[in-house]
């Protein structure tokens, strides 16, 4: 009988052994951190109907809207004829996901199946982190920063599809072609996530991460047609949609209300709107903005020349915070998208994204003073409420105009530098 002797592991020679004595550490806090914060904001969420912070009612989307549209789908069909349905079809299977936890009621599925989206994020965050030559920056931007929204981001499925977005800007570099079909899975939930693969390599990386989103994405509408009723119901309510009381026009006719303007904030379409003259032209320009901002992307992505790892991460942000501060509609939970992607940023040592990520982690605290701590008085178009939106408003400008100028000048302007 023969033994065969392995050879001893070589050891990490003395800074090696430090650097993975300190990752270990930066993990452990950053599990521990996770934990305490994800335990206050379920606690937060228990006592929502006991109004402890603000107008309270965060969850009753949860256990009315979405269950009552559970039902729906259940039923074989996308809600019809309801202003509130404007979701993509891929969106119905998100709100059908809890009745994989049957011992569990509807709420309690949901919000567990958001805690698990939300560490699926922060693993995927840590586990990018650990690579050579990137940072955990991003995983403990990600821990830290969704607790600024509160209880918001359990009681909302924005948290699913940032989770899918996420995981397709991680899989852009070396499994673009599964980037391409998470990217169009988000797409079908909420449209944004599309936005992820702007930033792909030109050449090989492009084409398999957009062609395998293209296919994706016909795949599972025609399977979504196929099983369901209606699927394309949600088309005919958006162009209804106004100006939404904590948008940046909603910030100008609130404004524009000091100054003497008529108009008066209503619920519609699911939100708090401003209606009267003029609204329709506001809403109208807020299109051209993000029409403008597409031009710029376009434009953004034909002169770009230099492309790094952070690049796809950085154009991705830009993107989506273009298209979030010329939309009609802010929502509070629209910020979440904003953190994931700010977070994936990070995990680069490369990007150029890290003063728009800033902006973003203030921008997400203000955004909670506005909802749902100071809600009454952004209903009501107080001085207080309007400052608060307002504020809020001015640091997403801020964010994006950061973001454009980082993001040109390290695609752009670096590579006419860099020519002989």
């Amino acid at each position: 009988m023969t033994t065969t002797l392995l050879p001893p592991r070589p050891e990490l020679p003395g800074p090696g052994r430090r650097t993975a004595a300190r990752t270990r550490l930066t993990l452990s806090a950053l599990v521990a951190c996770w934990a305490a914060t994800r335990a206050v904001m379920l606690l937060l969420l228990a006592r929502d109907d006991s109004h402890p912070l603000g107008v309270g009612g965060i969850a009753r989307e949860v256990h009315a809207l979405y269950f009552h549209w559970f039902g729906v789908l259940a039923e074989g069909g996308f809600p019809l004829d309801d202003p509130l349905w404007q979701y993509p079809p891929a969106a119905g299977p998100v709100l059908l996901a809890p009745a994989l936890l049957p011992w569990l009621s509807y709420f309690q599925a949901f919000v567990a199946l958001a805690v698990l989206a939300d560490a699926a994020v922060a693993c995927a965050l840590a586990l990018a982190g650990r690579r050579q030559g990137r940072s955990l920056a991003g995983a403990a931007f990600w821990v830290g920063g969704l607790p600024l929204l509160l209880h918001i981001p359990l009681a909302r499925y924005d948290l699913h599809v940032t989770a899918l977005a996420v995981l397709a800007l991680l899989c852009l570099a070396r499994r673009p072609r599964t980037a391409g079909v998470l990217a169009a899975l988000g797409a079908l939930v909420k449209v944004w996530p599309a936005l992820t693969l702007l930033g792909a390599p030109r050449g090989r990386g492009t084409r398999a991460s957009w062609g395998a989103g293209i296919a994706a994405a016909g795949a599972l509408l025609l399977v979504l047609a196929a099983a369901f009723d209606h699927a394309f119901a949600f088309l005919r309510q958006q162009g209804g949609r106004g100006v939404q009381i904590e948008s940046l026009g909603g910030t100008a006719l609130a404004l524009a209300r000091h100054a003497g303007w008529p108009g008066r904030v209503e619920y519609r379409f699911g939100a708090m709107e401003f209606t009267g003259p003029q609204v329709s032209a506001v809403a109208h320009a807020s299109l051209f903005a993000t029409v403008l901002g597409c031009a710029a992307l376009l434009l953004w992505r034909v002169r770009a020349q230099r492309w790094t790892e952070a690049t796809p991460f950085d154009a991705a942000l830009c993107a989506v915070l273009l298209f979030t501060v010329t939309s009609r509609v802010i929502s509070p939970q629209y910020v979440i998208w904003l953190l994931g992607l700010a977070a994936v940023c990070l995990t680069s040592r490369a990007t150029s994204q890290r003063p728009a990520a800033f902006l973003v982690t203030a921008a997400a605290a203000v955004t909670t003073l506005g909802y749902p701590l100071l809600y009454a008085d952004v209903m009501a178009v107080t001085w207080t409420g309007t400052l608060v939106v307002l504020v809020r408003n001015a640091l997403l400008v801020g964010a994006v105009l950061l973001s454009w100028r980082g993001l040109w000048r390290s695609t752009v302007s670096a590579a006419a530098r860099e020519k002989p």
